[in-house]
C-alpha cells in the first residue's frame, strides 16, 4: 500500500502543476494545436479564441447479418452499437470527452418489469488538463491504455478495418481490462525523431465481475496502476511500436486475492497499403497457495488497399490465439481460441463502408472447428 499511496501523493503534486499556471504563462497563447489522429478520440481539442464551452457531436452506428452455429452467437440481422461522441473545450487547457454508447439487447420484453431493448453504457468520461504536450492530467473512465486496438478505434466500427475485434480485447470480454476508472499523466516529447509518448494511471482495478470496471469503487483495498510507452519514427512514418505494463489484485469470486500483472506489446504499421498490426498480452495470475500461472494472447493482422480504380477495395487477414492456463480460477469461464478471419471492406462513400468476414474458429485442443459469414454496414456522422 506505501507504494500506492506514494504514487497517489505523486499524482497529486502533478495534477497541481498542471492546472495552476504560473502568472507568467496565464497571458501566454495556448500550445499551438495539433491535428490529432483519427482514432484518438481523447485527444480531439477546439482550438481558437472565443467563447467557452465549444461543444462538438459526433458518431458512429453498425448494422449486421450474422451466419454461424447458434451456439456461438446471434445469427441474422441485428443492430450493432450506437456511439455518441461528445468532445467539449472548457477552456485554452481544459477538454472533456464523453462517449456513450447503446447495444441491443437479447432479453428485450422478458423478465418482471420488462427488460428494455438497449443497454446505455458510459464508455468513457474524461475531464483532461493541458499544461503543455509534454504533461496532461486527466481524471474519469478510459479505454484501458494497454493495448493498441483499445485505444485506436474504441467503438466506432467505421474506424477499424474489420467487422469485429481481436477477441483477446473484446467488448465484455475478461481476458484483458477494457475500460479503467481512475486517472492518467501523458505526454509526448520529440526524442531525436523518435516521438516518444508516455502514459502513468492510477484506478479501480476489475469489479468483483472482471469484464467490468470499478465503476463504484475498487473491488478491494488495492488500487491498479499501469505504464505505457510508444514510438513513433519521423523515418518510418505510419510506424508505432509500443509496450505496457499493467498491475491489479483481483477477488475471484471464490474467494481469496490473486495478484494479475499483464505485459503488452504491439507493432502497428498504418499505411493502408499495406496495414499491418500485430498484438502479445500475457497476462500472470499469483492465486492462493502459492501457484503462478501465465496465460498468453496474440493476433496478426494484414490488409491492403487495391491501387487505382479499385482502391475502395480493402482486403484483410487475421490469424488470433488465446491460450489458457488450466486451473486458472480468474481465467475459469475464458475460452482457448485459434481463429483465422479472412474479409473484405469496400467504402462505399467517404464515411461508410460495407464489410464481409469469413472466420473460422477452434476452442480449444480436440474442439470442433466452427465458421461462420458476417457482414456489416458502418457509418459515421
Amino acid at each position: 500500500m506505501n507504494l500506492r499511496l506514494s504514487a497517489i501523493a505523486l499524482l497529486a503534486v502533478v495534477w497541481a502543476l498542471a492546472v495552476a499556471t504560473p502568472a507568467w504563462a496565464q497571458s501566454a497563447p495556448p500550445p499551438p494545436a495539433q491535428t490529432p489522429p483519427p482514432d484518438q478520440g481523447e485527444h480531439l481539442m477546439l482550438q481558437g479564441d472565443g467563447e467557452y464551452p465549444r461543444l462538438r457531436i459526433a458518431g458512429f452506428g453498425d448494422i449486421n447479418f450474422s451466419a454461424q452455429p447458434r451456439s456461438q452467437g446471434a445469427r441474422g440481422f441485428t443492430i450493432g452499437q450506437f456511439v455518441l461522441h461528445l468532445t467539449s473545450q472548457l477552456s485554452s487547457r481544459v477538454t472533456f470527452l464523453g462517449e456513450i454508447s447503446f447495444s441491443a439487447r437479447s432479453d428485450a420484453g422478458t423478465g418482471a418489469p420488462p427488460a428494455g431493448g438497449f443497454n446505455a453504457e458510459i464508455e468513457r468520461l474524461i475531464l483532461r488538463f493541458d499544461q503543455s504536450d509534454m504533461l496532461r492530467v486527466s481524471f474519469g473512465r478510459y479505454h484501458t491504455p494497454i493495448n493498441y486496438w483499445n485505444t485506436a478505434f474504441h467503438h466506432g466500427q467505421w474506424l477499424q478495418t474489420t467487422i469485429s475485434r481481436p477477441e483477446m480485447i473484446q467488448f465484455g470480454g475478461r481476458f484483458l481490462p477494457v475500460h479503467f476508472v481512475g486517472a492518467l499523466v501523458e505526454g509526448a516529447v520529440p526524442a531525436g525523431g523518435w516521438n516518444v509518448g508516455y502514459k502513468g494511471g492510477i484506478g479501480n482495478g476489475r469489479a468483483g465481475v472482471i469484464s467490468r470496471a470499478g465503476d463504484a469503487g475498487d473491488s478491494n483495498d488495492n488500487l491498479s496502476y499501469l505504464a505505457n510507452v510508444t514510438s513513433k519514427p519521423d523515418r518510418i512514418y505510419g510506424l508505432e511500436a509500443g509496450a505496457s505494463f499493467y498491475a491489479d489484485t483481483i477477488v475471484p469470486a471464490i474467494g481469496g486475492k490473486v495478484g494479475e500483472r499483464i505485459v503488452a506489446a504491439h507493432v502497428a504499421y498504418q499505411k493502408e497499403t499495406p496495414e499491418i498490426i500485430a498484438e502479445y498480452a500475457g497476462v500472470r495470475h499469483d492465486q492462493d497457495g502459492g501457484s503462478t500461472l501465465w496465460n498468453h494472447a496474440y493476433y496478426v493482422q494484414a490488409a491492403y488497399r487495391l491501387p487505382g480504380g479499385a482502391r475502395k477495395f480493402k482486403g484483410y487477414y487475421r490469424f488470433e490465439h488465446i491460450g489458457i492456463a488450466p486451473g486458472d480460477v480468474v481465467f475459469a469461464a475464458v475460452q482457448p481460441l485459434d481463429g483465422s478471419t479472412v474479409g473484405l471492406r469496400y467504402d462505399i462513400a467517404l464515411f461508410a463502408a460495407i464489410k464481409g468476414e469469413y472466420r473460422s474458429w477452434t476452442r480449444g485442443s480436440g474442439s470442433v472447428r466452427d465458421q461462420g459469414g458476417f457482414f456489416q454496414l458502418a457509418f459515421t456522422f
